[in-house]
C-alpha cells in the first residue's frame, strides 16, 4: 500500500515540475520575443525593400548601358 502512495506522491511531483516547467517556458518565450522584435522588424523592412532593389539595380543597369561612358569615368576615381 505504501508504494501505492509512495508512487502518486512521485507522480504528483512531477506534474508539478512539468507544470512549472510549462510556466517557465512560456516566460522564456516572451521575453525572447520582446528582446529579438527589433531585429525581426528590420529584417523585415530589409525583406520589403528587397523588390525595390531590383528595380533600382534594373534601371542603374539600363542607364549603364546607355550612357557607358560615366561609367568608365566613375571606374577611373
Amino acid at each position: 500500500m505504501s508504494s501505492k502512495v509512495e508512487r502518486e506522491r512521485r507522480k504528483a511531483q512531477l506534474l508539478s515540475q512539468i507544470q512549472q516547467q510549462r510556466l517557465d517556458l512560456s516566460a522564456s518565450r516572451r521575453e525572447w520575443l520582446e528582446t529579438t522584435g527589433a531585429y525581426d522588424r528590420r529584417w523585415n523592412m530589409l525583406l520589403s525593400l528587397r523588390s525595390w532593389a531590383l528595380v533600382g539595380s534594373s534601371v542603374m543597369a539600363i542607364w549603364t548601358i546607355r550612357h557607358p561612358n560615366m561609367l568608365v569615368r566613375w571606374a577611373r576615381r
